[in-house]
């Protein structure tokens, strides 16, 4: 199971303490479809990734403290943060702030993942996916 963060509180923390792991936070509304596909790719990834990046859960409706500075207007959105700074992926679409889609399967995620944190362990706050979403994904 995923493990939900409850308030903002417990955000910065999870963003605070941790200093050799990504942390990723899937941020949406539980209930959500696109939020449940999304939970299940994570649930079943976060085994192969746990020595290396945390993963958690936000309810955007229940911890609104973030919707505005985070520009958390879509169903499911994804960002990882590495000692407490956002990472940016440039991943073809223009925004390079998060993943606001419900990627194809979990090799694609595992991929994406694996190349933020290489980039953030040199030191790099923007990392280039391994794939070019610019025509998957149109909004």
């Amino acid at each position: 199971m995923l493990t939900h963060l409850e308030n903002g509180w417990q955000v910065d923390q999870a963003l605070q303490h941790e200093q050799d792991k990504l942390v990723l936070i899937r941020f949406g509304r539980d209930h959500d479809t696109e939020c449940m596909l999304m939970d299940e790719m994570l649930a079943s990834i976060a085994p192969r990734i746990q020595s290396w990046c945390e993963v958690y859960v936000v309810d955007k409706e229940k911890v609104p403290d973030f919707n505005k500075m985070y520009e958390l207007y879509d169903k499911c959105t994804i960002m990882i943060f590495w000692r407490n700074r956002h990472m940016l992926i440039d991943l073809g679409t223009g925004n390079n702030n998060k993943i606001n889609w419900v990627l194809g399967d979990k090799q694609e995620l595992l991929d994406i993942l694996e190349v933020v944190y290489k980039g953030a362990r040199k030191g790099k706050g923007l990392v280039v996916s391994p794939r070019d979403y610019s025509t998957h994904y149109r909004y």
